[in-house]
């Protein structure tokens, strides 16, 4: 045993994984208690009536290739959600460990904290130097209790990268220590690029991916957690069998075909486009007082009276999202990149 998971719950460690019904999907399936006809309204590929496979290796293998890892360094899970939960869970004991964050930053690691009852150190993001990270604070909140520390780059919402060498760096002083959780979501949007090829030098370093944002699948809800192997199969142990339903396994096949996979990266550039143009024109105007600086598929936008540019939006058929009430923020509203015509209107709602 190494020390990633000799840091783990001992309870995790030495979980016995639920012994599900085997996977020999050539035979006739006599042993699971499922129904033998499908459903009537089934247009799946393998029949929704059959349970998917439990842990869907093929699956993982598919975002390996993706991603460029060997299928047993990916966790699918369902969105990034779940992988976050799941570490907590297998890291953190109640009332004896904690997790750092950097807010303002999302808030599932948080909630997913207190949920298993483990302390929540804020080490706020530095709003001086474009939300860069306070890294000689969060070394000074590193104390032994800590087992987790969550960073969001792209950061939702500020929008901006972490400084890729301070990151790593970072990974370096938790080894034998804590797990350096790097929420990538936003990643396919940023110049920056993806953390992956810098996994088997760091071992205390984990990756979460997700299909949601860049993919188009945010209703499919799957995400991969990458990791070392010994990671990804102490997870496993924790993660509930079947978690990753058929139909969200068979979209992620179909959109990860060539032609699909194609169209969504010229999406992405066309994101990157509106981006651009949106963060010009929004700086242009009169109630915009500042426009963050994005790596991401949204922009952070202060505005002189944001309840105003609320309630503009609203009026004029659109959400954004208000994050006033966020520390550091002031009277920010976060802006999804949509269409042109979206963006358009949005345009003409604030003007």
């Amino acid at each position: 045993m190494s020390w990633i998971t000799s840091i783990a719950r001992p309870a995790i460690q030495a979980l016995k994984a639920y012994e599900h019904a085997g996977w020999e999907p050539g035979l006739v399936r006599l042993h699971a208690n499922e129904l033998p006809w499908r459903n009537d309204t089934d247009r799946s590929i393998e029949g929704l009536n059959r349970y998917p496979e439990p842990h869907p290796f093929a699956l993982s293998e598919r975002l390996g290739a993706l991603y460029g890892l060997p299928g047993e360094w990916v966790l699918a899970t369902r969105g990034g959600d779940e992988a976050i939960d799941l570490l907590t869970r297998s890291w953190c004991s109640d009332g004896q460990h904690d997790v750092i964050i950097t807010p303002p930053t999302f808030g599932m690691y948080g909630v997913c904290a207190r949920v298993q009852g483990a302390g929540v150190i804020a080490v706020p993001l530095v709003r001086g130097r474009g939300y860069a990270l306070d890294v000689d604070a969060l070394r000074a909140a590193l104390g032994p209790r800590v087992r987790l520390v969550f960073l969001c780059s792209p950061n939702n919402p500020t929008g901006n990268s972490m400084d890729r060498a301070a990151v790593l760096a970072l990974a370096r002083e938790l080894e034998g220590r804590a797990l350096l959780v790097v929420d990538e979501a936003y990643v396919e949007f940023s110049t920056q690029g993806s953390l992956v090829a810098e996994l088997a030098a760091h071992p205390s370093l984990v990756l979460l991916r997700t299909l949601s944002k860049a993919h188009g699948l945010a209703g499919a809800r799957c995400g991969a957690l990458l990791a070392q192997p010994e990671v990804v199969a102490l997870l496993r142990k924790v993660i509930q069998p079947y978690a990753v339903t058929q139909l969200t396994i068979e979209a992620v096949f179909a959109a990860l075909a060539p032609a699909p996979l194609a169209r969504s990266h010229e999406r992405i550039a066309g994101v990157l486009a509106e981006r651009s143009r949106l963060a010009i024109a929004l700086a242009a105007l009169p109630a915009v007082s500042r426009v963050w600086p994005s790596d991401a598929n949204f922009l952070l936008v202060e505005f002189a009276d944001a309840g105003a540019a609320l309630a503009r939006c609203h009026a004029a058929g659109l959400l954004v999202r208000d994050f006033r009430a966020a520390a550091t923020l002031g009277s920010a509203l976060r802006i999804t990149i949509g269409t042109r015509e979206q963006n358009d209107r949005l345009l003409e709602s604030l003007a």
